[in-house]
């Protein structure tokens, strides 16, 4: 394929409000881990998470379907998993903090659906070059007889019927929506897409934490869309003493890049009981995670 690896992403830049006129397609923002499925030019299937990981062991269930796709195929989406009729973020992390054996084991109880929003290549030719409005119709044309679960997202120009979605659809989980210009590529590494969230709050799994047990200073935080830690900004007194009761007895050590300070290191938590805090992000020069309260 002639896709580099690991495949840098594209990313999106925060806003307030959707764009005024014409020329851009709307979808749902679903609150998952980012993940981009490959099939190689010789069948091989590889699962790369945004960090450039690979986590195809985590997710067997995909992996499966991801086979039913032509050689030389790459694809950018969400991992969601559905619980109830919503979108579960701390099941999704569960499936992805998974070992090799007890993958097989959730892929079961708690198995996992693609919502595919980009092609990148086909054939092993690469696309990320073509409009998105090209894209988006490969897209839709090479999934529709693979089904479930792997499935192109849905997408709209029509900003009443995205406005719509925004307003509808965050009683199942899906978070706001990603805007994207019908003429523009698919540019790894680069904010050209907008993200317009329901709030600047939102869910994230503590898997470590640094500082004592006692009085722990920062929470390490898997966030959605996201398989790199991010440590959180210092705790207050208060969730301090919170997580002193909350979090559970570390299982090892891990490193993660605090914002201003480096690489850290911290005591890692197991992946279950799944520990759920409210966070307030900051998009500045560093990127921020602010505790905001235990769930």
């Amino acid at each position: 394929m002639s896709l580099p690896r690991p495949v840098r992403v594209a990313l999106a830049e925060s806003v307030s409000a959707l764009p005024e006129g014409g020329g851009w397609a709307y979808e749902p923002k679903f609150d998952g881990h980012r993940l981009v499925v490959l099939r190689d030019d010789d069948g091989q299937v590889t699962l790369q998470a945004r960090s450039g990981r690979t986590v195809t062991a985590a997710f067997p269930d995909l992996a499966e379907a991801a086979a039913a796709l032509p050689a030389g195929t790459a694809l950018d989406g969400e991992v969601v998993v559905w619980t109830g009729g919503r979108i579960d973020f701390a099941a999704v992390q569960q499936r992805a903090a998974a070992t090799r054996a007890r993958a097989a084991l959730l892929a079961r109880s708690l198995p996992a659906s693609y919502a595919a929003f980009d092609l990148l290549a086909r054939g092993g030719t690469d696309l990320r070059a073509l409009p998105y409005e090209e894209r988006r119709a490969r897209l839709v044309e090479l999934l529709a007889p693979v089904g479930p679960p792997l499935q192109a997202v849905p997408s709209t120009t029509d900003r009443d019927t995205a406005l719509t979605w925004y307003e509808t659809l965050s009683a199942t989980g899906v978070e706001g929506l990603v805007v994207k210009r019908l003429d523009g590529a698919y540019r790894g590494g680069t904010r050209a897409w907008l993200k317009l969230r329901h709030s600047d709050t939102r869910d994230a799994v503590v898997i470590g934490r640094t500082g004592p047990a006692a009085r722990p200073r920062a929470l390490v935080l898997a966030l959605p869309g996201d398989g790199t830690p991010v440590v959180s900004s210092p705790l207050s007194p208060a969730l301090r003493s919170a997580a002193a009761g909350a979090l559970p007895e570390p299982v090892g050590e891990g490193v993660a890049t605090a914002a201003g300070i480096g690489d850290v290191t911290y005591a890692a938590l197991p992946a279950e009981p799944v520990v759920l805090v409210e966070v307030r992000q900051n998009t500045t020069r560093h990127a921020t995670a602010t505790v905001v309260r235990f769930r």
